[in-house]
């Protein structure tokens, strides 16, 4: 899996300087909001963020923290879906979203025992994962990535409809998730 072609493709995805009125998140560079550049240390103005100080944040913060690369070394494209949904919604949320599915699939825990949704990737979720990929076999993984694209939509779509102001933003959130990040 090359993760570094992953974060290239987002932070084009993403684009450059947005300050967008109806956006909660403040100024982005990079899809990158000034909390978070912040909260890595990052103190000039969001319009001149570094690619590359953007690169080193999205493989440690979005790639390695939630351990979406541990993923990545038994499902490359879920990994891929995971880090995709993780930079859009959050890391936990994507986290949340595989180990729902992840329970939802074990077949009234015969096939796993249900984890707890704790949005963290650990050795519990990483077994079941691993234990659907072998009682599945290959076309689990992209089973998941499916399931937790319908989440993703889904989630999108309360966001517009709870938040009117979001609706400037659906059509977009959507039309970038028709090519999911492929490995």
């Amino acid at each position: 899996m090359d993760v570094a072609k992953l974060i290239d493709d987002v932070i084009d995805r993403e684009g450059g300087y947005v300050d967008h009125p109806a956006d909660r998140g403040g100024p982005t560079r990079y899809g990158i909001t000034q909390a978070v550049a912040r909260a890595e240390g990052y103190t000039q103005a969001m319009r001149d963020l570094p690619r590359a100080f953007a690169a080193r944040l999205y493989r440690r913060r979005y790639w390695q923290v939630p351990g979406f690369d541990r993923v990545a070394i038994r499902a490359p494209l879920l990994a891929a879906e995971l880090f995709d949904t993780g930079v859009n919604m959050g890391p936990a949320v994507a986290a949340t979203f595989l180990q729902r599915v992840l329970n939802a699939l074990n077949r009234e825990q015969r096939d796993w025992g249900d984890l707890v949704v704790d949005a963290s990737i650990g050795a519990r979720t990483l077994q079941a994962l691993d234990a659907l990929l072998a009682t599945r076999g290959p076309a689990a993984e992209a089973v998941v990535v499916t399931a937790v694209n319908a989440l993703q939509g889904e989630r999108y779509l309360r966001l517009a409809e709870t938040r009117p102001a979001n609706e400037a933003f659906l059509y977009g959130w959507l039309a970038q998730r028709v090519d999911t990040p492929r490995v």
